[in-house]
């Protein structure tokens, strides 16, 4: 079973992508299941309905979330409705938190896919632990299924890479997201487990990590706040194919993806 993951995809030019180049890849690489980071999906942060409709329309599956999820007011009911949209587990479960971080998806050929959504806590908001966390719904979501993907959405490397080997055996694809930089460090660790550090980012990038360079070196130069807007030039969809044993639920392969949108 191949599943392709999508890069953090950002604002309209990595919307634009996903439609342009989700349809032949899936194609041409035979895809069964398709997840990607959306919390950066409605004009850079957040999530609204109509923009999460489109990615589902193109061909995403689900969308996994993070720290910027909750930057749109907008997308408080999605993430409280769509069971398609998932945010991060580890937030506090509490009532006033919307949504839900993992669940198990059917998939076309009748194979079960758990997708679960982490954040991580280096240089990041000090919410609950993800190591306990993702142990505590391995309890449950293993019992469903072998076919387990984390999305970890996570600032530290260090993080991110014991996050693998701590799944390692335990699910069947560990990808990190957040930096919006793709590692070039894909794996199949030593029990089965695919690991990319991070996956990329789908959108503009002739930018500062998607966000217009002269604002952001404005900003580090001044150190004062200003509002920041969406890169334009060459867009990109990063991301990555992995094959599975659907049986097994172990990893096959891993190759890491980036095309350039046509002009």
């Amino acid at each position: 079973m191949n599943i392709l993951f999508i890069g953090d995809v950002m604002g309209k030019p990595g919307r634009q992508a996903v439609h342009k180049i989700l349809p032949e890849v899936c194609r041409e690489e035979d895809i069964e299941f398709v997840i990607a980071n959306g919390e950066n999906v409605a004009g850079g942060k957040g999530i609204t309905r109509d923009v999460a409709g489109e990615l589902f329309h193109a061909g995403v599956d689900v969308l996994t979330g993070g720290n910027h999820s909750w930057q749109n007011r907008q997308g408080l009911q999605v993430i409280s409705e769509e069971r398609k949209v998932l945010r991060p587990a580890n937030y506090p479960d509490l009532d006033e938190v919307p949504g839900r971080g993992f669940r198990v998806y059917n998939t076309p050929s009748g194979y079960k896919m758990g997708v679960i959504n982490l954040q991580g806590r280096v240089f990041m908001p000090p919410i609950d632990c993800p190591f306990q966390s993702v142990s505590e719904i391995l309890k449950t979501m293993k019992t469903e299924t072998s076919n387990i993907l984390v999305d970890f959405h996570a600032e530290a490397t260090s993080e991110k890479i014991a996050m693998g080997w701590f799944l390692d055996g335990k699910v069947s694809v560990l990808i990190g997201t957040h930096t919006h930089v793709q590692t070039a460090d894909e794996r199949i660790l030593p029990q089965g487990t695919a690991y990319l550090t991070d996956a990329g980012m789908t959108g503009a990038h002739d930018g500062v990590i998607g966000v217009q360079r002269e604002l952001v070196l404005k900003t580090m130069l001044t150190r004062l706040p200003i509002r920041h807007k969406l890169a334009s030039g060459e867009v990109r969809m990063n991301g990555a194919i992995i094959r599975l044993d659907p049986l097994s639920g172990k990893a096959l392969s891993i190759k890491r993806f980036t095309q350039s949108v046509n002009p």
